[in-house]
């Protein structure tokens, strides 16, 4: 994997069908143009936070679930070529309307940072907005580096971080305004892949037990504006 497509959107809980229909008539032009795997993540335990959270960062209502997608493309290249021609593509009028606000889909494009583990069908995700100063690129990727052998040690399968490369400013939303990043900061796109919930929920406490994870005197991002929170898969092709 080498460019990644994030997404963040809210849905009406009772458009859920419709949704995965939506992005199921997707998937072939997805794939057809360049895409090596496309995976949609329904939210299941996304939780409010004092400053940032998922719910605000897509202005989600009471009746919406937040999902949180993403395309993995072999190069930046392949992903620009082959949205071109996914929207010049006449099939794709006939998609229909979306099932969800457009106006308020995060959407932009992201370097991998790191990628840890086996990619396969996924049974749960945690996924994470996080704020990271420029000049701490590396002292991000280090520490990530140690807590993806920690998350991967309590059963995780795949950790993934990925830097904002091309992040356009929305109108209504967008990544940036999502964990309030500076002009000095950019957004990561980050995902851990569980084989299951259950597997999760026992992990996921291990994982927060474990003195190696406890935090030093130099974090390399702001934590209080970070967003994060778990998803079930509803699509992995």
């Amino acid at each position: 994997m080498s460019y990644i497509q994030g997404f963040v959107l809210a849905v009406p809980a009772a458009n859920k069908q419709a949704y995965i229909d939506h992005a199921s008539r997707a998937l072939p032009f997805f794939h057809e143009h360049g895409a090596t795997r496309m995976v949609e993540n329904w939210g299941d335990d996304v939780p409010d936070g004092k400053v940032t959270d998922f719910k605000r960062a897509v202005k989600a209502k009471d009746d919406e679930v937040v999902l949180f997608s993403w395309v993995e493309w072999p190069s930046k290249e392949v992903l620009e070529t082959g949205m071109d021609k996914m929207m010049k593509d006449p099939r794709m009028a006939e998609m229909g309307k979306m099932p969800f606000d457009g106006k308020r889909m995060i959407y932009g494009g992201f370097a991998p940072l790191l990628d840890e583990g086996a990619s396969r069908s996924t049974g749960y995700v945690d996924g994470y907005l996080v704020p990271v100063a420029d000049d701490r690129k590396d002292a991000y990727r280090g520490m990530a580096a140690k807590a993806s052998a920690i998350f991967r040690e309590h059963g995780a399968t795949r950790v993934v971080e990925s830097w904002g490369d091309q992040l356009p400013d929305g109108k209504v939303t967008d990544f940036k305004g999502a964990v309030q990043a500076t002009d000095a900061e950019k957004v990561v796109f980050s995902w851990v892949e569980w084989p299951s919930k259950a597997v999760r929920d026992a992990g996921m406490a291990k994982v927060m037990a474990d003195e190696r994870m406890r935090p030093g005197d130099d974090v390399p991002f702001d934590g209080k504006r970070m967003i994060y929170g778990g998803f079930a898969p509803i699509l992995d092709q």
